[in-house]
């Protein structure tokens, strides 16, 4: 559905009305398009704040922005090197002057330091730049994002740095995302997937087709999975990308399985996608309500997970990209069991991670949408939808296209230091941490 607001708000009438009155006044979002896959409006301005070790320069350069300019379209600021209250002042002092000139719909990227538990100065300090960083990403406005990365390589951050200066992480703001090291891969940046097959659960619409549509594009061979009533749509998604069905109900106690055996040379990727909603408050949800949902959302997870993991389906460099959501991280009234399942689809990315890469070779992260325009969110009441939009700091709602952008990022073969986050796309929603 069309988001009729911000189309009124990008007239000189109803930019004149929404601004006496107060109003949110969202900016249209730059994403990625083949005709415009990077960032316009200026190039990249790198900024330093303390005295850091990272060799960013050969990084930066391979993003396809002009670095050094004085209106930016993306500004890096490293702050890895900030240990203690006076180098935080560097902060300030780097971007107080420049960051009203970064262009609409721009990105400022700060990179801190993991924190150090034997310098408490260190820890304080470096945890001070996520409060900054989310403050400032609430009033920066004009469709600008501003996210924090804690590295300690920069290489391995490579095509986190990408995604992150890119239009495709247009509905990514406000986020702390840890980046760890992994061995250096070569691949080809323009279709990073090709060769590695990616299997989407619930992708024959909506969020998972996008997905699906996404892996495609970047080079992979997807495999649309979704329940046998939704066989024939899947099966349309599949020709059109040039991939395969599988009609499966993914609840089934041996759906991993019959995964397996569907795929018996392997699999690269596993998009966790299939989910249900079944709202009432908890004083009126009979037990069919709150289990169906559990089951679908998470039990399934759990157990698909577990069996493919066992049976050696993923193949070391594999991915597992999870779908969580901002009702698991905040709450939300009447979904007791969505948020209950979807808080377990984090508990499982934080535990298993560190054992899946150990004893696997594989990732596990997860994405947290926001408001996200589908027909689900379409059906909503009208007040109800558009506070829903507009309660996040881009003042609108994202698109399918924004959370299939985040999988794909994750699942990219040069993602393997991303490894146990839960990435929100929700345009950093005020709603929750």
């Amino acid at each position: 559905m069309a988001d009729r607001y911000l189309s009124f708000t990008g007239t000189a009438p109803g930019r004149f009305l929404t601004r006496r009155l107060g109003l949110p006044q969202p900016a249209p979002l730059q994403r990625w398009s083949p005709q415009h896959p990077s960032l316009t409006g200026g190039g990249l301005l790198h900024l330093t704040a303390g005295k850091s070790d990272l060799d960013l320069d050969p990084v930066l350069s391979r993003t396809g922005l002009q670095t050094g300019t004085e209106r930016p379209a993306a500004l890096v600021l490293d702050a890895t090197g900030v240990r203690d209250v006076d180098a935080l002042a560097e902060v300030h002092a780097a971007l107080h002057p420049v960051v009203r000139s970064v262009a609409s719909s721009g990105r400022i990227v700060v990179l801190g330091a993991p924190l150090d538990a034997d310098d408490h100065h260190q820890a304080a300090v470096q945890q001070a730049l996520e409060g900054f960083v989310r403050s400032l990403g609430k009033e920066i406005g004009r469709g600008r994002t501003v996210n924090l990365l804690r590295v300690t390589d920069a290489a391995a951050a490579e095509s986190t740095l990408r995604f992150l200066l890119s239009p495709r992480s247009a509905y990514v703001s406000g986020q702390v995302i840890g980046v760890g090291t992994a061995q250096e891969v070569t691949v080809d940046w323009e279709r990073p997937l090709a060769g590695r097959t990616a299997l989407v659960t619930g992708a024959a619409r909506g969020i998972g087709e996008a997905v699906a549509e996404t892996l495609a594009r970047d080079g992979a061979r997807v495999v649309v999975l979704d329940v046998p009533q939704a066989e024939e749509d899947a099966r349309r998604v599949a020709e059109r990308l040039g991939g395969s069905a599988l009609a499966l109900d993914i609840t089934a106690a041996d759906a991993g399985a019959r995964i397996a055996d569907a795929l018996p040379e392997g699999l690269d990727v596993l998009v966790h996608n299939a989910g249900i909603t079944r709202d009432r408050r908890l004083v009126n949800m009979p037990a069919e309500r709150w289990s169906s949902v559990l089951d679908v959302n998470l039990a399934s997870v759990l157990r698909t997970t577990d069996a493919l993991l066992a049976a050696g389906a993923l193949r070391p460099g594999g991915r597992i990209v999870g779908t969580a959501s901002i009702a698991g991280l905040a709450g939300n009234a009447g979904q007791t069991n969505y948020g209950a399942s979807k808080a377990g689809v984090v508990g499982l990315v934080r535990a298993l991670a560190p054992r899946a890469l150990a004893e696997h070779g594989v990732t596990v992260n997860a994405v947290a949408p926001g408001f996200i325009e589908t027909k689900m969110t379409a059906a909503i009441p009208l007040f109800i939808r558009e506070a829903g939009r507009r309660m996040n700091s881009l003042a609108q709602g994202g698109l399918p296209a924004d959370v299939a952008e985040t999988t794909t990022w994750l699942a990219h073969p040069a993602s393997g230091a991303v490894n146990g986050q839960v990435v929100r796309v929700c345009g950093q929603s005020l709603l929750g941490a």
